[in-house]
């Protein structure tokens, strides 16, 4: 019982984590672009936005197996 708590926690921890940092990164290099070309932007935000999805869907796929165990 005590091993499904900790497991719980920690895939909720690290899926939480990886998701958060890789938004993180999406959007600094996303912003970095757009400064260095401004007129860039409309093409940039939609594949920014695409990618902030996808990586926030693991962090849902993390939450469902939490609940799983």
């Amino acid at each position: 019982m005590e091993f499904a708590v900790f497991a719980k926690a920690a895939t909720i921890a690290i899926g939480a984590m990886v998701p958060a940092y890789s938004i993180g990164k999406i959007g600094a290099k996303a912003m970095e672009s757009i400064g260095r070309n401004p007129e860039s932007a409309s093409k940039i935000l939609v594949p920014m936005l695409l990618a902030s999805a996808f990586v926030e869907a693991i962090a849902i796929y993390a939450l469902v197996i939490a609940f799983s165990l």
